[in-house]
């Protein structure tokens, strides 16, 4: 594995709240994809970051359609007020969409094809919805049957059954996310920053904990992918796999739909002369992984990637956002990795507060290093599993 070039600093990283998304709409259902990742630029301007000093913006988003198509990074750049010269574009891999973007824009910091690099991701599910732009490898069945494309419920229920996890052990990740997460909204931090609309505040803290979540509460909780029709191209893509006789994720241990945004500013060391304090931290390690779809276990394989590529063991990492992409893939992160649970998702997780797709990555860092720096620690691992058998991971590393 070729390590990652040193040398990559974060001189900053916020986001907004992640709002739930509804029925009834949720409460950034008024708020445009570009205005919401607007208002995180304006608040890194706000910040002193020197926007007329930015190389390039690179935006995550997993759903390039409706308010977050054409280039929602350049969009919204422009829509913030920031200068007409500023280049900017979006990657999408799906849920990877946000670490696809921090990796890019890192990888062009080493490369010295940029000083400064703006880099996140937004996903304003509200308004669009995850595969709302129909994507080929759900509406052509030659394609589904060539990419093992499942609905994702069922790539999570086979891969708890690979692993061996029952109902039992999935409910109870998603209590532990629940009062974790609500614990945590009560904590401080100036890097969640709020979301504003014509009328004042709409949120400041992230939606969805609920602290009373019980084990006998979730037990009464109906499966929800026993008996979807992907089980068919399951058994046909992986001989041997038998559908359960019923499923295994609920409501409960998915991640909830929400919206959100994220940037982080990452730049070389020499950047700090233009800010009025050092870096955070130095990224360290990068990877991308695949496996054979439809199972989730890409992350597994990418956080070792990673973990090789900064140099270090799984035993001295200090925080583990592992994505909580259905309750078994975080738990097989922990098996894989031979990780203490209480370093992982140590806040809670999207079980509780949402998983905003494309913005996720970004979201992860500004979790981890906020972290980082309430424990004093120094090395955090980032994880997300994404459709057709993706994974990611980045390793970063606390300035002291």
């Amino acid at each position: 594995m070729t390590q990652f070039e040193p040398g990559v600093f974060v001189y900053d990283a916020i986001r907004t709240p992640k709002a739930r998304v509804r029925r009834d709409g949720g409460t950034f259902a008024e708020v445009p994809a570009y205005e919401l990742l607007a208002q995180v630029l304006r608040e890194l301007t706000r910040r002193g970051v020197p926007a007329d000093r930015i190389d390039d913006v690179v935006i995550g988003t997993s759903t390039a359609f409706g308010d977050q198509g054409g280039n929602v990074a350049r969009a919204a750049l422009l829509w913030a007020g920031w200068p007409d010269e500023t280049a900017a574009g979006v990657v999408s891999r799906l849920c990877c969409s946000g670490l696809d973007a921090i990796e890019t824009g890192a990888a062009k910091i080493a490369a010295r094809s940029a000083d400064l690099a703006v880099v996140g991701g937004v996903e304003s599910m509200s308004r669009v919805p995850m595969m709302s732009d129909d994507p080929a490898f759900v509406t052509s069945a030659a394609l589904g049957d060539r990419t093992g494309y499942v609905t994702i419920g069922v790539s999570a229920d086979l891969t708890a059954m690979r692993y061996g996890f029952s109902r039992e052990d999935l409910d109870a990740s998603a209590v532990v996310s629940h009062r974790r997460a609500a614990a945590a909204a009560a904590s401080d931090s100036d890097s969640i920053v709020p979301v504003h609309g014509p009328d004042g505040t709409l949120l400041s803290a992230d939606e969805g904990p609920r602290p009373d979540t019980t084990l006998e509460g979730l037990a009464g909780l109906r499966p929800l992918f026993g008996a979807d029709p992907s089980w068919e191209r399951v058994e046909q893509r992986l001989p041997g796999v038998t559908r359960p006789a019923t499923g295994l994720h609920t409501a409960a241990t998915a991640p909830q739909p929400a919206d959100a945004a994220a940037a982080a500013v990452l730049g070389k060391r020499s950047a700090a002369a233009l800010f009025d304090r050092p870096p955070l931290a130095e990224i360290v390690g990068v990877a991308h992984a695949a496996v054979r779809s439809p199972l989730l276990t890409a992350p597994v394989v990418a956080a070792r990637k990673a973990l090789d590529s900064a140099g270090i063991s799984p035993g001295r990492l200090d925080v583990v956002e592992a994505n909580e992409s259905f309750a078994a893939s975080t738990l097989a992160m922990i098996r894989e990795l031979e990780l203490d649970p209480a370093k992982v998702n140590p806040n809670g997780g999207s079980m509780a507060t949402g998983h905003p797709l494309g913005a996720a990555g970004g979201v992860l860092l500004v979790d981890a290093l906020d972290q980082l720096r309430r424990i004093d620690g120094e090395h955090a691992l980032i994880t997300i599993p994404a459709a057709l058998g993706l994974g990611a991971a980045l390793v970063v590393r606390r300035l002291r």
